[in-house]
C-alpha cells in the first residue's frame, strides 16, 4: 500500500485518467473528491457490491452498480 500526505485541495492521480482530490479534513473524517472515467465503477469498500446485471437506475443503459450519470 502506498501511503501519501496530501492537504487540502492537493491532488493525487492515477494513471492518466483517475484525480483524487481532498476536499476537506474534518475531526474524524477526510472529504475526497474522484475525478474518473463514467465506464470506471468507483465504491465505497464498506458498501458490499452487488453482482447486478440488470439495468442501471441511475441513466438507464449499463449495469453499474451506483452510476453517477
Amino acid at each position: 500500500m502506498l501511503v501519501l500526505s496530501r492537504k487540502p485541495s492537493e491532488t493525487i492521480l492515477i494513471g492518466d485518467d483517475i484525480r483524487v482530490t481532498i476536499v476537506g479534513i474534518g475531526t474524524n473524517n477526510v472529504r475526497i473528491g474522484v475525478e474518473a472515467p463514467r465506464e470506471k465503477v468507483i465504491l465505497r469498500e464498506e458498501v458490499p457490491r452487488k453482482q447486478e446485471t440488470t439495468t442501471c437506475v441511475g441513466c438507464g443503459t449499463c449495469s453499474s452498480v451506483s452510476c453517477a450519470r
